[in-house]
């Protein structure tokens, strides 16, 4: 069996920044234990798989690790590869996922993620965290994800984890976050997984279904710009939508190509 690969960049406008992801185009569901293996093959952070469908597409996201229920990037990704090199001629694009349906637009160059408003409430710090991070947060709140607000932008840049503690805590597909208030931005963040093949992720658009309505509602601001500080970083460009948050980026093509199982 021949399968097509495409590596793409998301939330980015150049190769090598953002966030990669591969996308496998397939005609019907292979077995989840042979879409693990590849996504361990691929060795990137998620790999997204689509099977097309009467009114759009079904969409699933693998990392090397588990099957995720919402990966922002890789949906952004497979939208590039649907209409950049499928040549989808509509305006849209809707995808059936583990988190229900979502819709992507294609708007002046961009793609823009409509995805669910998960808003954090406040929560106590586990004791494995506190001790994880050289730094210890403002505030703390939890969704999926657990949220922990800093001072500034530059604890952000120089938070400092101590794996032994960190690897303790087991969040099934959660992440952390760490964020604040941005230089040049509306907020800023970086995002690390315990237990995972990759401990940060480049850029994390799910991870802002939480950070959109926190920091919109602290800023008192619908319309948000925000950047993930990792090594390759990347930008957002975000909005409030009461129980849906609007999320939008560019993302661009690495490399095509085959693979056979």
């Amino acid at each position: 069996m021949k399968l097509e690969l495409y590596q793409i960049d998301a939330f980015t406008e150049t190769v090598f920044g953002g966030n990669p992801a591969c996308v496998v185009p397939l005609k019907e569901w292979l077995d989840d234990s042979l879409l693990l293996k590849i996504a361990k093959e691929n060795a990137v952070a998620e790999t997204a798989y689509f099977v097309p469908t009467e009114t759009g597409f079904h969409l699933r996201w693998f990392t090397p690790d588990i099957e995720m229920d919402l990966c922002g990037h890789a949906t952004l990704a497979t939208a590039h590869c649907i209409k950049e090199i499928l040549d989808y001629q509509e305006e849209k694009v809707v995808f059936e996922t583990l988190s229900g349906q979502l819709e992507v637009l294609f708007e002046n160059g961009r793609y823009v993620l409509n995805f669910p408003s998960r808003v954090p409430s406040p929560s106590n710090l586990p004791e494995q965290l506190y001790h994880a991070f050289n730094f210890k947060p403002q505030s703390v709140f939890k969704a999926r994800d657990y949220i922990l607000v800093y001072d500034n932008e530059t604890n952000i840049k120089n938070i400092e984890i101590d794996l032994s503690f960190f690897n303790q805590i087991n969040l099934d597909t959660g992440c952390v976050v760490v964020t604040s208030k941005g230089s040049d931005c509306d907020f800023v963040s970086r995002v690390f997984t315990p237990q995972s093949t990759f401990l940060e992720d480049p850029v994390t658009g799910s991870t802002h279904c939480s950070l959109i309505p926190y920091w919109s509602k602290v800023l008192g601001k619908t319309n948000l710009l925000a950047r993930q500080l990792s090594e390759r970083g990347g930008t957002l460009y975000c909005k409030n939508n009461k129980d849906r948050v609007l999320i939008a980026g560019n993302a661009v093509t690495y490399s095509k190509g085959e693979f056979y199982l």
